[in-house]
């Protein structure tokens, strides 16, 4: 029987871009082009996959039909069967995810375009608030138990280490304080990366299913170890990478042993070893988009030389980069702002902001405190990283910039109306409250002028003034309010707070009429 063609792994890291693009509270043009971009590629990989695992079914079906080989072949012919019934049906399951989530958002456009490709709200709401994530996973889950269960019980641990379709833990976040995996991979995901990542589910069911079918031909053909045809394999450890950074792949014979060794040739980077019938390759990245390296496998079979092609693919972009503000999607002027910072694809040793403008902190990796001055409306952040060929900027974020708003004096969590006499003696002074502000901070009162008009009399005392929040800093204020009674009413104006940012602004005034 012809020993069959494992199809190339090609492993998207498509979770760098979602992680990116969540990070980011506004989904750029050319996030929404670079989630297109590798949506395009993977789809063009599934594709690939889906006719090279056709040639596996069609190799293993031939060898169950073959009375030399029936015997030993159906059973793992038998299983093939079942792995691609259910891959099927997993595919069309993520397929018809996609149409949710574009039909929730909107649909399409005459053009056939998807109409709100930045939409977050959809995948949101129907993967993360309406609990399909947990079902999306727990399909995830099923079927790669179901793979996994077709294998040798002997391999099936270490085969299991490098079966793509899989669930990765995911991080504990302040979005994500329990480590949701639907949180963590949809929330507030645009349309356009939500199916972005569906497809990518789909090359992992597509690259398990013929991991699963090249150790079944393995093992269909292990008591044997005959070969009688040979296909080339190629397999690229890096199917996205930045420029400068090195690509790597491994390129083989199918259902190889271990006494054989190859001769390579490949159109671009170079092999550098062949070693127990495997040839390590590798190259680094240049130009942009998706590159093919292909090339031919030799091997002396039976006193005849058997030259078989391979090919692979692998994808080069630009570094994407993000820039998450901790509290709010805004600064404060005067106050200590912290930021996140990262730049996919470099080490967070090698990222650095700058600011013109502001005074930054480093508080950490990635981390840092930012102080704006009150006379900013905006200010523009570099994100920079350290390169072997030096420092350069790869991506630039515009920051508004607020003044923080005026605190409302109260007494007693009033600003007017009705208070018990007795409650108002009960107070210590006047309160600068900063209501519904995200940061915990507080305004201080450094002064006010204080008059009172007793019951029934339209005369109201000359205004005294107190520099201090407290009444008790005049004494003259204090013995007015001993005496205050029901009827009285309580003057307060020309309220000055001072806040956080060193600025002192007149604020609201205070009337309150005792009973």
């Amino acid at each position: 029987m012809a020993l069959p063609k494992e199809p190339r792994q090609l492993m998207i890291n498509l979770m760098y871009l979602v992680l990116t693009a969540m990070l980011a509270l506004n989904v750029s043009s050319e996030i929404l082009h670079a989630f297109k971009t590798i949506n395009d590629s993977i789809t063009h990989s599934n594709e690939s996959i889906e006719g090279k695992n056709s040639e596996l079914y069609m190799n293993l079906d031939a060898g169950a039909q073959k009375a030399e080989t029936r015997t030993r072949v159906a059973p793992f012919n038998e299983k093939a069967m079942q792995v691609k019934a259910e891959a099927e049906k997993m595919v069309k399951y993520l397929e018809d995810w996609k149409k949710k989530v574009i039909t929730a958002s909107g649909g399409y456009t005459a053009a056939g375009e998807i109409k709100a490709e930045s939409d977050i709200d959809a995948s949101t709401r129907l993967l993360v608030e309406q609990k399909g994530g947990n079902e999306v996973k727990q399909r995830i889950l099923s079927l790669r138990d179901f793979m996994l269960d077709r294998v040798n019980p002997n391999v099936r641990t270490e085969f299991a280490k490098d079966l793509p379709l899989r669930i990765d833990t995911a991080s504990k976040t302040d979005n994500n304080p329990q480590g949701d995996w639907a949180t963590a991979n949809f929330y507030n995901m645009p349309v356009m990366g939500a199916v972005t990542l569906f497809s990518k589910m789909q090359n992992d069911v597509r690259n398990s299913e013929a991991a699963v079918l090249n150790q079944l031909a393995r093992e269909a053909d292990a008591p044997t170890l005959k070969f009688d045809d040979i296909i080339g394999l190629g397999i690229s450890k890096t199917s996205y990478a930045l420029q400068g950074q090195k690509v790597e792949g491994n390129i083989m014979i199918a259902a190889y042993n271990r006494s054989v060794t190859p001769q390579i040739s490949v159109s671009s980077g170079r092999v550098t070893q062949v070693k127990d019938g495997i040839g390590y390759w590798e190259t680094t990245a240049s130009g942009l988009g998706l590159q093919t390296v292909r090339g031919t496998v030799a091997l002396e079979m039976n006193g005849e030389r058997k030259v078989r092609p391979f090919e692979f693919q692998y994808m080069v972009g630009t570094s994407g980069t993000s820039l998450q503000l901790d509290s709010m999607n805004v600064v404060y002027a005067g106050l200590p702002n912290p930021i996140t910072v990262t730049a996919a694809g470099y080490n967070l040793e090698d990222v650095s902001l700058s600011i013109p403008g502001a005074e930054l902190t480093n508080t950490g990796k990635g981390k840092y405190v930012m102080n704006v001055t009150p006379n900013s409306r905006t200010v523009t952040a570099s994100i920079n990283v350290r390169t072997p060929g030096g420092v350069k900027t790869v991506g630039t974020n515009v920051i508004r910039v607020k003044r923080i708003p005026n605190p409302e004096a109260q007494v007693g969590g009033q600003t007017q109306g009705a208070m018990s006499s007795s409650v108002f003696r009960a107070q210590m002074g006047v309160v600068a409250e900063l209501k519904d502000f995200l940061f915990n901070v507080r305004a201080k009162v450094v002064s006010y002028q204080f008059s009172m008009a007793k019951k029934r009399s339209t005369d109201v005392s000359a205004p005294v003034t107190v520099n201090s929040a407290l009444f008790s800093a005049n004494n003259q204020v204090e013995q007015m309010i001993k005496d205050a009674k029901p009827g009285d009413r309580i003057f307060i104006d020309e309220i000055r707070a001072e806040l956080p940012d060193k600025t002192v602004r007149k604020i609201n005034p205070i009337v309150l009429t005792l009973n």
